[in-house]
C-alpha cells in the first residue's frame, strides 16, 4: 500500500501488557510479510490465536494443466462456468504458473459455514457482477461491481452476498501485491501523478469481535492442498489492530485513465504489481486527440510477457466477437493487435467505453483442463483476412 491504518482497542506502546476488563491478558498477534521485513500489523485477541483443535481432512486444490507449453492465442467463455453454491468450490482455475493463478467464479451462496485463509498467496478478487460483503479479522470491506478486494495471504475471511448471481475474476500470487513502484514516493505515499490516490481505497471498518470458544472450522490453503482445520476459539476474536498490512478495496470506476495526443503503451492502464505479473485497468476514456492518430492499439509483439484481458463491460474497438466474460490470451513468442478492420474504424473516434481487466504475466501461462472446456477453439485464426 502502505497507509497506517487502526481499528478497535489497543495498547499505547506494542509488546506491551495490555489487560481485558477482567484483569486478564490480551494476546498480541505479529500479522507480517516477508518475515519482518514486510508490511506488517499488529492485532490483540481475546484467545490464543494458536488453538487448534484438529486437522482434518486435506485435499488436493492445484490446477490441473491440459497445455503447459502453449503458442496458441485463446479465447475463454468464462460465463459458461456453472455457478456453484460453496464459495471454494466455484473457484475455477483457467490459467497458471509459479508465480500466479487466474481463475473465475460464480459463487451462488454466501461463505458462512466455513472460515477460509489462503497460506500460499495474496488474493484480488475483481467482482465483476454481484455485491456484499467481505467479512475479516481485520474488519468489513463493502464491495460492488468493478471492485477489487486485494487479501494478502494469511488474512481469515468470510463473504456475504446481497443475491445468487455473483461473478468473480481472482488473482492468487505468490509474491505480495503492490502498487506501482513509479506511483510512490519514497516514503509510499502516491504521487501526484498516480492514476489514483489513497482517497479512492475502501479500508476495513466494522470490526466485528467474537469471544467464543468452540469448533470453528477454517479452510487453509497451503502447497496446493485445502486443509480443514479446527480452531477452538472464533477467528474473529480481535478487540483492535494496526498497522499497514491488511486487506483493502479499491474500484475500478475510480481508476483515473491517461492519455495523449498519440495511442498510450499499456503501462499507463497499470494498477498494481507483483514479482510475477502486473494488473491493469481499461476503462472508459478519450482518445488520443492528434489530428492523425490511430486510437487502436498497433501490432506488437509478446516476447517476454504473456498477457491475459478479462472483459467487463462496453465496447472493445480493438476486437471483434467479444462479449462480458470473455478471456483472451495472447502468448509471449507471437505479436498480436487489434482484430482486421478494427484498426482502420478507430481513426476519428473520440471516446472508448471499454472496462476491462488485463493481466500480464513475466513467464509463460499454461492452460488448465478447465479453460479447455470453455475454449473458443477458433480464436487464434480470427486475425486472416477472409
Amino acid at each position: 500500500m502502505p497507509i497506517y491504518h487502526k481499528l478497535g482497542s489497543i495498547p499505547p506502546k506494542r509488546h506491551t501488557v495490555f489487560n481485558k476488563p477482567n484483569g486478564d491478558l490480551y494476546y498480541e498477534q505479529l500479522f507480517g510479510t516477508i518475515g519482518f521485513d514486510g508490511m506488517a500489523s499488529l492485532s490483540y485477541h481475546h484467545h490464543r490465536p494458536t488453538m487448534i483443535k484438529e486437522i482434518e481432512k486435506s485435499i488436493d486444490v492445484k490446477p490441473k494443466i491440459a497445455v503447459a507449453e502453449n503458442i496458441h492465442s485463446r479465447k475463454l467463455i468464462s460465463f459458461d462456468v456453472a455457478p456453484n453454491s460453496d464459495y471454494l468450490q466455484s473457484r475455477t482455475p483457467l490459467l497458471a504458473n509459479s508465480d500466479v493463478i487466474i481463475s473465475v467464479a460464480a459463487p451462488s451462496q454466501s461463505l458462512t459455514t466455513y472460515f477460509y485463509k489462503n497460506a500460499d498467496a495474496d488474493e484480488v478478487l475483481f467482482i465483476h457482477k454481484g455485491s456484499g460483503t467481505l467479512r475479516t479479522m481485520f474488519g468489513n470491506i463493502s464491495f460492488e461491481y468493478g471492485d477489487y478486494l486485494i487479501i494478502p495471504r494469511g488474512i481469515i475471511y468470510q463473504i456475504n452476498f446481497d443475491s445468487s448471481e455473483n461473478k468473480m475474476l481472482i488473482t492468487e500470487s505468490s509474491s505480495p501485491i503492490y502498487t506501482p513502484k513509479r506511483y510512490r514516493n519514497w516514503f509510499g505515499q502516491l504521487l501526484e501523478h498516480s492514476p489514483y490516490c489513497e482517497r479512492d481505497y475502501k479500508l476495513p471498518e466494522n470490526l466485528e469481535t467474537f469471544d467464543e470458544i468452540g469448533d470453528f472450522t477454517i479452510k487453509i490453503k497451503k502447497q496446493g492442498k485445502l486443509h480443514e482445520v479446527i480452531y477452538n476459539s472464533h477467528p474473529f476474536d480481535i478487540v483492535g489492530w494496526d498497522g499497514y498490512n491488511y486487506p483493502y478495496g479499491f474500484s475500478i470506476h475510480n481508476f483515473e485513465p491517461i492519455t495523449g495526443r498519440v495511442h498510450q503503451p499499456p503501462p499507463v492502464h497499470q494498477t498494481f504489481e507483483s514479482k510475477g505479473f502486473v494488473i491493469c485497468s481499461f476503462v472508459p476514456r478519450l482518445y488520443d486527440y492528434h489530428p492523425k492518430a490511430i486510437p487502436a492499439p498497433y501490432n506488437h509483439s509478446n516476447i517476454d510477457s504473456d498477457e491475459v484481458l478479462y472483459y467487463v463491460d462496453g465496447d472493445f474497438m480493438s476486437r471483434t466477437d467479444i462479449e462480458q466474460g470473455h478471456i483472451s490470451l495472447h502468448p509471449g513468442g507471437i505479436p498480436h493487435g487489434p482484430h482486421p478492420g478494427t484498426y482502420e474504424k478507430s481513426i476519428g473516434k473520440k471516446e472508448t467505453l471499454e472496462l476491462a481487466v488485463m493481466i500480464d504475466t513475466f513467464k509463460p501461462l499454461q492452460i488448465t483442463e478447465e479453460a479447455i472446456k470453455i475454449e473458443d477453439k477458433k480464436y487464434y485464426k480470427s486475425w486472416l483476412d477472409h
